[in-house]
């Protein structure tokens, strides 16, 4: 009794706090929680594989720079070799009193790319030590085979028009056809 005269029930305890694993136990029960279980990893493997197979249907597309591209005007060009696209393009650009070509900057040992040393009048490999004349004929070092010289033409609006998706480095077909371009200034 308290001072009221009245009496007052007991506090009832809240239930024991069961741990997770007797829960799930008391409500699925053992085994059919490993089979639930079993059922859900199947069904995950299954939409993986079917997602990984729906991709396969959109490749990927790698977009690259196009191999063929405008040099500007021949008169820009002064005799002798031509830096000007080495960066952007990987290209020089050689004019001579007859007229141009162009070489693929990409050494044919390794495919490092060679660097212009006017003093010498020759390309130089930085890597392996290779060295091309204004040529493009292997003077010294590893490399097995000439530069490659890009196909060259005049473009309709003037211009020069390197396609670097057309090589060549054989010396006898290297002067002829499109590997050179016969220019006169006027």
């Amino acid at each position: 009794m308290n001072g009221t005269g009245t009496t007052q029930a007991p506090a009832e305890r809240p239930p024991a706090k069961m741990d997770l694993w007797r829960r799930l136990d008391e409500r699925l029960g053992r085994r059919q929680f490993l089979l639930k279980a079993g059922w859900a990893c199947f069904w995950a493997f299954l939409g993986g594989w079917l997602l990984s197979n729906l991709r396969y249907l959109f490749p990927n597309v790698l977009y690259e720079p196009t191999l063929t591209f405008k040099a500007g005007q021949p008169d820009e060009y002064p005799l002798g070799v031509s830096t000007k696209w080495k960066k952007t393009n990987r290209v020089w650009i050689i004019r001579e009193p007859a007229g141009f070509y162009a070489f693929w900057a990409r050494c044919t040992h390794l495919g490092c790319t060679p660097n212009w040393f006017d003093a010498e009048q020759r390309f130089k490999c930085p890597c392996h030590g290779s060295n091309f004349n204004t040529e493009g004929d292997v003077i010294a070092g590893p490399a097995p085979k000439p530069l490659w010289r890009c196909a060259i033409r005049l473009a309709d609006d003037g211009q020069i028009l390197i396609d670097k998706a057309r090589l060549e480095n054989r010396p006898d077909a290297r002067r002829k056809g499109d590997f050179f371009l016969p220019y006169h200034s006027a």
